[in-house]
């Protein structure tokens, strides 16, 4: 297993992941492994942009719209 160092960390993180590991029975190090496993653990299938707003807005409901009206294509330019 790997092992990592994080510098720079905020007093304030520090107390409150201390405090979240007591809360959990465990110590700072397992908290953060923990912390680590759920956030980055499994990776999910990616998404492309429209499933991803498909899924964000699906328990609103749909919508249906009329279908748009279409006319004909204009010629195309005569460059000569």
């Amino acid at each position: 297993m790997a092992s990592i160092t994080i510098r720079n960390l905020d007093d304030d993180i520090k107390r409150r992941l201390r405090v979240r590991a007591a809360e959990h029975g465990r110590s700072m190090e397992e908290e953060a492994r923990d912390i680590l496993r759920q956030v980055v653990g499994q990776p999910g299938a990616p998404r492309n942009l429209g499933q991803s707003i498909h899924a964000r807005f699906a328990a609103l409901g749909g919508v249906d719209l009329p279908p748009a009206k279409r006319t004909p294509l204009r010629p195309a330019p005569d460059l000569e």
